[in-house]
């Protein structure tokens, strides 16, 4: 069961498509790669990988186009004009999307999965870390964490304030921490080509060091940074995490 929605996000100031597969079972969040849209999952088979979860009713997965990472991948407009856009997905995510999502779900509040790959493991973890009373689990899939090295910027605020390795050291209490102590973070990585293990390490350090559970999963050396590792991985750690 698959429909596709679209509407016009002020806070994006253009408009987003949201695509929904399933009809029952915990809401699941999937990032897009870096530029992707909200079918590139579909396409690149990463939804008929958990098709049999999506079957058995455990999961409803929810995509939306990848705006901030298509910029960040183009380098479209300026680094301000990037960063912003990094900041506002999680306010979109938060205040347009996730409504619909519990409007979908029967309207009752519901925590939320997230999951990506790549620059899509970036946004998985990083909206979790942020919206801990939103979202119960992550699952990032060889992440790539440091943007501000990958891109070239620092030093910007709505960075600061987008990325776990920044803003989360700096979180020594209070009930944003207490909450994010309560949640999981699962960071599976392969060790073939192109993967960058130490991105991995690096967050699971950071969050560790700030009390919050995580796992960081070494795949092997046959497993690299593209879909055939992903869609052996997604269908495994949701597995684990849903009922």
């Amino acid at each position: 069961m698959k429909t596709v929605t679209r509407w016009y996000s002020s806070r994006l100031e253009q408009e987003i498509t949201m695509v929904r597969w399933g009809h029952w079972g915990q809401p699941v969040v999937l990032f897009p790669t870096a530029g992707g849209d909200a079918e590139e999952v579909e396409r690149m088979h990463l939804i008929g990988a958990i098709q049999p979860l999506i079957d058995a009713g455990r999961i409803k997965v929810y995509s939306f186009d990848s705006v901030a990472g298509k910029a960040l991948a183009e380098q479209a407009g300026s680094v301000e004009h990037r960063c912003w856009l990094l900041k506002q997905t999680g306010e979109y995510l938060v205040h347009e999307v996730l409504p619909a999502i519990i409007e979908d779900c029967g309207g009752e509040p519901i925590e939320l999965v997230t999951a990506g790959a790549s620059i899509g493991a970036y946004n998985a973890v990083a909206m979790l870390c942020r919206y801990p009373h939103v979202f119960k689990a992550a699952i990032g899939m060889s992440g790539t964490y440091d943007l501000e090295k990958l891109m070239g910027f620092q030093g910007n605020v709505d960075y600061y304030l987008s990325s776990p390795l920044k803003f989360l050291p700096n979180l020594d209490s209070g009930d944003m921490l207490e909450k994010l102590q309560s949640r999981f973070v699962l960071l599976p990585f392969g060790q073939g080509r192109w993967e960058s293990p130490n991105e991995s390490w690096q967050m699971a350090h950071v969050l560790g060091s700030c009390g919050i559970p995580n796992r960081a999963d070494p795949w092997s050396h046959d497993h690299h940074h593209d879909w055939e590792t992903w869609r052996e991985m997604l269908p495994h750690y949701l597995d684990e995490l849903v009922d």
